[in-house]
C-alpha cells in the first residue's frame, strides 16, 4: 500500500497544536522593485499629496475605467513618494463604500505592490506603484463609491498618521478620501 506523503504530514501537524506562518526574511529582487517601481508618475486621473507620517507622500491615483459597473470591477493604481525609510511593514488598507451610507463596506485591505515590495524596503527618492480592483457586485444600486485609504500596520492595529489633514480630504482617522467614483446605471 502506498501512501501519498501529505495524508501523512497533514494529521501530524494537525496534532502539534497552532501555527503561525512567518514569512522568511528577505529583500525585492531587483526585477521586483523595477515592477514596483516607476520613473515617472504617469498623468493623474486624481492627484492627492497625502504626507504619510513624513515618510510617504500619496501622489494620486488612476481608477480605471472612471465609471464602475454593477457585476465589473475597476483597476485603481496607487503612486507613493518615499521621502524616507519605513521601519515597518504596513498593508495598504481601502475601504469602499457607498457615497451614501446605504451599502456594507469592502475592504480591499493588500501588501503593496502585489506583495513584491514590503515598506520596510522602500528607498527614499522612489515611487512605488500599487494596483488592485474593486468590484461592485451585480445588482448593487449605489450611484457612487468612495474609497478611503491609508497604511496599516496589522501587528499593533496602528496607521501611519495623516500629517497635513488640512491639504487632503480625510475623516480625521488617517484614512484618506481618495476619490468618488460614479457607478453606472
Amino acid at each position: 500500500m502506498r501512501l501519498k506523503l501529505s495524508s501523512v504530514l497533514l494529521p501530524s501537524v494537525l496534532l502539534l497544536g497552532p501555527a503561525c506562518i512567518v514569512e522568511a526574511p528577505g529583500g525585492a529582487s531587483p526585477q521586483e522593485r523595477r515592477a514596483a517601481t516607476v520613473a515617472q508618475v504617469p498623468p493623474l486621473s486624481l492627484r492627492n499629496g497625502a504626507n504619510l507620517g513624513g515618510k510617504v507622500e500619496l501622489v494620486g491615483a488612476t481608477v480605471q475605467p472612471g465609471r464602475l459597473t454593477p457585476g465589473e470591477q475597476a483597476k485603481v493604481t496607487l503612486y507613493f513618494k518615499v521621502l524616507q525609510p519605513i521601519e515597518e511593514d504596513y498593508l495598504v488598507f481601502v475601504h469602499v463604500e457607498d457615497a451614501e451610507g446605504r451599502m456594507e463596506r469592502m475592504n480591499v485591505d493588500h501588501k503593496p505592490a502585489g506583495g513584491l515590495y514590503a515598506t520596510s524596503q522602500w528607498k527614499p527618492g522612489e515611487t512605488v506603484k500599487d494596483e488592485f480592483a474593486i468590484y461592485l457586485p451585480a445588482g448593487a444600486g449605489p450611484r457612487a463609491l468612495n474609497i478611503w485609504l491609508g497604511l496599516w500596520e496589522p501587528r499593533t492595529d496602528t496607521r501611519l498618521r495623516l500629517t497635513n489633514p488640512d491639504a487632503v480630504r480625510n475623516d480625521g482617522r488617517d484614512r484618506i478620501l481618495l476619490g468618488q467614483v460614479p457607478v453606472a446605471r
